[in-house]
């Protein structure tokens, strides 16, 4: 999907909640957020109540390694912006309030912490993100754009940062930086308003450097309560060091085995140390660190290790005794506004968050008391809080009789140009299924949810256990028999499937150990691995496996270690294979010998070499007596046939590019209105299925099947404004006639890799007879169902109770089931995915606005346009576009024998099936009432989301104005006209306050050089219209 259109994502969860390894977290300074990273790279969002209840609200997925820091971006209430990074470099700035994401980039080298730094100059206030990591200085980062603008370095024993504080100075305009190295010296950066304000990446040399022998320090803390006290906290002791001079106040070790990793200030005189386990004690400081105290610094210059100062509060090992994968991460926050909590932040690897409220005072009695949960919840716990369950794509369909736990769908695959989804689950079956007729019985209401075994489908049996993956090859190319479907388990076997009939065509038994990957070869292989699927196994094999010989072509077994990535070098006929152990294996897929084995930067080199050069430049750049004396060498018989053939091929590919380039033919649209695409968060989850919608796609197909066009190709959004010019068909019978003779010369140079007329007649013929046979599966309207479903989603329910029956009756919408889990795709193909338990904080927030307690019932088909003003927009927009559409059409409801089957290719005058095909192609003509009736409820559907919304919603996120300006002059007319009246009834809905402070909001980034004569001329109109 084009990053340019409008897409909107609607998922289905299931009822197990995803893997949520927590692997750092953040508290939001109002305190009604919490933000989570994990070791997979997704990040949730979690509502908090000033009571301390805490729920699951959003995922966002856009990482592609473990999340290492969370940090605040922004210091304003009105947008909070927090900033991630991952261990691959990666970095994103995130909106806390609708999952945006606002800015990206990929650095060299990885960040493992990350603080936010505002300062003032003038009237002016501008964000820093100061970051420390796997590299020896302090990488100062602007905190909107994400770019570099100078670092913090170190003159003596630079090294890496394992801690870093900043120290804001309330007399001075100067800030001081201080960072411990994982060797243990502390380093001391001041920074100013003149150095804040430096983009030319000069560097920051440090002020101070001083050996305070604290290696391996976890956490470096100021106190902001007395402004003289810094908390270093090592595995072994924690230590409290005057801010000053920076000596040494006093030090404490940990106890038997404890490993401590992090601490901070809670009070003047108290501090919170967390271990690695969990455990987390609230101590007293010594008199000589409270400055009030007349002790203070007695015992600077002490060499001997303080007794253990008294202990208040203990939080002990989790009760549950759970097994984690990894320690879990605890942090402290206290809020600085409304509500003043001191909370006590843990996640663990279960997706658990805890929190306890540390008080302010002090318990009686001199033994610790042990300071209990104010509020714990996992993800899922969460899930199975919901009434109703959260629903999968094929629930209906996979609970087993006398269960109440559907089946667990592992592999699935979309086939668009079906309209087919096929899920592998569990216990080894494999489920067909029209992809909108299931996802309508998950979120809608109707009459398909009294009919058992609804929608119709097909079971595949041939797994002896659960199928790990599943593969259409004819999807990815057309190379490949459009009947073949290939899918693998955990029984080591390979099954090609007939996707028509459901027969069992063949089973490859190759590997020792469960299928985890299959993969399509390039197009430029040899002729006999391009009708190969490539699979990889757990034993740390690599098999290519004929589809057309039905046989085993390769192996590759030698690996010694998990295989990691699989690249291809079709130019010299070598497979790549690299390991987790960071070898490469470089195989021939010819001949099936091991060519040579490397690790190092020579294994790194080969698989850059294999992104670097595209397929069709390698022979282009190489001599041709070169690839001779390689081929020879290397016996490879695959490589001389490439040389063989490649003046034919290159001379047929320049006869081809010249004849379209003559025909002068717009580029054909050919994205899907619907794609349904698997996603889980950890290898050891189901599937979960998210729904993106194309709406640019849907108005087109639906203005294509309006029109009735002969042709069955989709129409670009140019044609539908402009004919195309005929094709020359001069040129295209020469380059026909040219192409024919080069034809004809390759199949004489290389008969081996051709079949024989006969068989291709054969094949051709059971082709004929499979496509002619009667499929239920295909018995319905792909693409109005897509605008049902889409539709009914998108419709805000319950607002208009006279609409909504018009929407019932007249024009075929079904209502939800539950609220709908949208999703919000941003810049880069990040998206944000909705929980479906958001629903409890938006209940939340509804009841208060609305001053009563609302129902689940009374937010269902209309809670999303309280969620974010981005969603808003995009829903808004959608459901406009699309009304807009359906009303100019003659059979524009969901109800009707149009819906059954999808508009046919009309026959040829005179063939002898045409009267037949003529009497029951479309349905009989309506009345012109009715079609007046459906025109005016899409026309009153359109007019509710556009204007009367505001009104007739209790709480409502308005459009984003700037959204909406970028789709002012969008390709898609329908969107464009639907931006363009959003726009214009949003901008009187703020009235002229409004407007003016959009001009002022806006007005900075307005370029500057205007005429001055031309703008006082034109400045009276356009404040007018505003």
């Amino acid at each position: 999907m084009s990053g340019n259109n409008l897409v909107l994502p609607i998922v289905l969860w299931g009822r197990t909640a995803p893997t949520h390894c927590i692997s750092s977290l953040l508290v939001m300074d109002d305190f009604s957020t919490i933000v989570t990273g994990c070791h997979d790279g997704q990040i949730c969002f979690w509502d908090m109540t000033p009571e301390l209840q805490i729920c699951p609200r959003a995922m966002l997925f856009g990482h592609t390694a473990a999340i290492t820091c969370l940090a605040k971006a922004s210091a304003c209430t009105d947008k909070q912006y927090i900033v991630s990074a991952s261990e691959s470099g990666e970095m994103c700035l995130w909106d806390v309030n609708d999952g945006r994401c606002i800015e990206f980039t990929k650095l060299a080298c990885a960040h493992t912490g990350i603080q936010f730094y505002q300062f003032s100059f003038g009237a002016e206030r501008e964000g820093r993100l100061l970051c420390h990591g796997h590299y020896p200085e302090i990488l100062v980062v602007d905190g909107t754009s994400l770019e570099v603008l100078y670092s913090l370095v170190s003159k003596i024993s630079p090294d890496w940062i394992s801690s870093m504080s900043i120290i804001r100075s309330h007399r001075t305009q100067e800030d001081t930086v201080v960072a411990v190295s994982v060797t243990g010296i502390l380093k001391v950066w001041i920074i100013t308003a003149e150095v804040s304000r430096m983009q030319d990446l000069d560097p920051v040399f440090e002020e101070e450097s001083k050996p305070i022998y604290c290696q391996g320090c976890h956490s470096i803390s100021f106190c902001s309560f007395t402004q003289s006290s810094l908390l270093l906290v090592c595995s072994k002791y924690w230590r409290v060091f005057d801010a000053g001079d920076y000596s040494l106040l006093c030090s404490v070790p940990s106890e038997a085995d404890q490993a401590w990793t992090g601490g901070e200030f809670i009070a003047a005189d108290k501090v919170i140390i967390w271990t690695e386990d969990g455990c987390s004690c609230i101590y007293t400081l010594p008199a000589s660190c409270l400055p009030a105290s007349e002790h203070f610094r007695s015992d600077v210059g002490k060499t001997k290790e303080a007794s253990i100062p008294p202990l208040i509060y203990s939080i002990t090992e989790r009760t549950d005794k759970q097994l984690l994968i990894c320690p879990p991460v605890t942090r402290f926050f206290y809020g600085r506004r409304e509500p003043f909590h001191k909370l006590l932040v843990q996640g663990d690897s279960a997706g658990r968050l805890s929190l306890w409220s540390v008080p302010d005072t002090c318990p009686p009695g001199s033994p610790a008391t042990e300071l209990q949960v104010s509020s714990t919840v996992s993800l899922q716990e969460a899930f199975d809080k919901l009434t109703p369950l959260s629903a999968g794509i094929i629930d209906q369909l996979s609970v087993p009789p006398g269960g109440e736990e559907p089946i667990k769908v592992t592999a699935s695959v979309y086939i668009p140009s079906q309209g087919r989804l096929v899920c592998g689950r569990e216990d080894g079956s494999i489920i067909l299924v029209p992809a909108t007729q299931t996802a309508i019985v998950q979120l809608l209401q109707g009459e398909h949810m009294l009919r058992r075994g609804w929608p119709p489908h097909r079971t595949l049996r041939g797994h002896g256990n659960k199928v790990t993956c599943v593969l259409y090859p004819h999807q990815v190319s057309p190379r490949y028999d459009q009947r073949a479907l290939v899918s693998g388990g955990v029984d080591f076997s390979v099954i090609v499937w007939d996707i028509f009939t459901g027969e069992m065509k063949h089973i490859f038994c190759v590997h020792g150990g469960e299928i985890s990957q299959l993969i399509v070869p390039p197009e430029n292989c040899s002729t006999r691995v391009q009708h190969c699927v490539c699979s990889v196994a757990s034993d740390h094999s690599v098999g290519l496996l004929s589809l057309r010989e039905r046989k085993c072509i390769m192996l590759a077994s030698r690996h010694l270690f998990p295989i990691q990535v699989i690249k291809w070098r079709p130019a010299d006929d070598y497979l790549v294979v690299g390991c987790s152990d960071g070898s490469v294996y470089v195989w021939q897929m010819d001949t099936g010998a091991l060519d040579r084995c490397v690790m190092g930067i020579t294994a790194v080199e080969i698989l850059n070499a294999c992104d670097e050069l595209a397929p069709a430049t390698v022979d282009a750049l190489s001599h041709p007596a070169v690839n001779l004396k390689q081929a020879m060498s290397r016996r490879s018989l695959a490589a001389l046939k490439n040389m063989a053939t490649h003046k034919l091929h290159t001379l047929a590919s320049n006869l081809l590019a010249a004849d379209s380039q003559d025909k002068g033919n717009l580029p054909k649209y050919s994205h899907n209105s619907l794609v349904v695409q698997s996603m889980k968060t950890n290898v050891t989850d189901p599937d979960m299925h998210v729904l993106f919608f194309d709406v640019e796609a849907v108005i087109i197909q639906l203005l294509t099947e309006e029109a009735q066009r002969p042709s069955p190709t989709m129409v670009s959004p140019e044609s539908l404004q402009k004919s195309q010019a005929g094709p020359d068909k001069g040129g295209s019978f020469l380059a026909n006639k040219i192409f024919k003779q080069v034809k004809e010369t390759m199949k004489e140079t290389i008969k081996e890799h051709l079949m024989d007329e006969d068989e291709e007649e054969e094949e051709e013929m059971r082709r004929r007879e499979e496509k002619s046979k009667s499929l239920s599966l295909l018995e319905y309207n792909l693409t109005m169902d897509t605008a049902k479903l889409f539709m009914s989603c998108l419709h805000a329910w319950g607002l208009d109770c006279g609409l909504d029956a018009v929407c019932l009756e007249r024009l075929g919408m079904l209502k939800p089931h539950c609220p709908i889990s949208f999703g919000l795709i941003s810049r880069g193909g990040h998206m944000s995915l909705m929980l479906p338990t958001f629903k409890e904080a938006l209940l939340r927030q509804l009841s208060q606005a609305a001053g009563r307690t609302l129902a689940p019932a009374d937010i269902v088909g209309n809670g999303t346009y309280g969620v974010s003003r981005a969603v808003s927009t995009q829903h808004l927009l959608s459901v406009i576009s699309l009304a807009n559409t359906l009303m100019g059409m003659t059979h524009a409801s969901f109800i009707g024998e149009h819906m059954k089957k999808a508009p046919v290719r009309p026959p040829r005058p005179g063939t002898p099936e045409s009267p037949r095909r003529t009497a029951s192609s479309g349905p009989p003509p309506s009345s012109p009432a009715m079609q007046a009736q459906i025109k005016q409820g899409w026309s009153q559907l359109a007019a509710m989301h556009c204007v009367m919304l505001p009104d007739l919603l209790g709480k409502f996120r308005p459009p984003l104005l700037e959204m909406l300006a970028r789709r002012w002059q969008d390709r898609c007319l329908e969107v464009r006209e639907a931006a363009q009246a959003l726009l214009l009834a949003e901008l009187r809905r703020i009235g002229q306050s409004g407007r003016k402070d959009t001009i002022d909001l806006w007005a900075p980034y307005l370029p500057q050089y205007v005429d001055s004569v031309s703008s006082r001329k034109y400045c009276r109109p356009v404040i007018e219209l505003l």
